[in-house]
């Protein structure tokens, strides 16, 4: 049971007039090798939620296991160890970035984790290959000279550079251009496809979470509304809207062919699926093609 979050509840600003209950008795578990989406529109509890899963908060209730490891029972190295295979990248992660140069900025976590200098560099420059970054024309520039995308790649390379078991990704495509933002989507999917790693990504956008996703937990108010399969989760069409979130645009689509006449099956989680589903309600109908 690689994490379990178990009946936590998290208030910022307890017992002051600011008092706000941000998770209310919040339960999942994610399993290894999962890539599990937490949607949600903005203050359902969804980032504070990705918060508890490396011990950056701490919940006012409840329990929080890594491999069956208490995370915030005690300080010891166990624990210590169990929350640095848990790697985060923030939204806007290029906020974050702090050193000199782009080496110096990727090699900071796995220096800190004590790794011997060639140890480093090596995983700097499988870092920086995994984000496209080209490690002898980048890696002594000044990351805040880089782009916007590329300061997003030098910070997501700089977690990638840890190889952590588990990555939490918060909204890692804010703000990126549409081409830019299938690149990375993309370096994402190898990444669980290729490395096996368990990902978490928080995120409002059904459509990429029904390409990417394998588990779907859905926040509303601080609360998990629901948690399973996605073609299940975009099932509960009245869950998805009191969340404030849409369905992805090819259910939308479906539902606006069915809606003017033609029985096509909805739950298409992508274009082909969609056009698989219209072409047998064609058939149906009689219509060849």
């Amino acid at each position: 049971m690689p994490i379990e979050i178990k009946d936590i509840s998290h208030i910022y600003m307890e017992k002051t007039p600011y008092e706000k209950k941000a998770l209310n008795n919040v339960s999942l578990i994610i399993n290894d090798g999962d890539f599990v989406a937490i949607a949600g529109h903005t203050g359902s509890g969804k980032s504070t939620l990705m918060q508890h899963l490396n011990g950056l908060l701490n919940p006012n209730k409840g329990k929080v296991f890594i491999d069956g490891i208490d995370i915030n029972k005690k300080k010891d190295k166990q624990t210590l160890n169990a929350r640095r295979s848990v790697g985060v990248v923030f939204q806007y992660p290029e906020q974050q970035l702090f050193e000199e140069s782009i080496f110096a900025d990727i090699a900071f976590g796995p220096r800190n984790f004590g790794l011997s200098e060639s140890e480093v560099e090596q995983r700097v420059k499988e870092a920086m290959d995994f984000v496209e970054l080209d490690y002898e024309e980048y890696k002594d520039k000044s990351p805040f000279l880089l782009s916007g995308g590329q300061m997003r790649r030098v910070a997501i390379a700089g977690i990638i550079a840890l190889k952590p078991k588990y990555l939490v990704l918060d909204e890692p495509t804010a703000g990126l251009d549409p081409r830019l933002k299938q690149n990375l989507l993309q370096k994402v999917k190898k990444l669980h496809q290729k490395e096996h790693v368990t990902i978490i990504m928080v995120s409002h956008n059904m459509d990429d979470i029904a390409l990417l996703a394998n588990k779907v937990a859905v926040m509303n108010q601080g609360k998990l509304m629901i948690y399973d399969e996605p073609r299940k989760v975009f099932a509960h069409r009245d869950i998805i809207e009191q969340a404030g979130l849409l369905e992805p645009e090819v259910m939308q689509l479906l539902r606006k062919i069915k809606e003017y006449g033609l029985d096509v099956e909805v739950s298409a989680l992508n274009k082909q699926e969609a056009l698989n589903n219209i072409l047998v309600a064609l058939r149906k109908r009689g219509i060849k093609c």
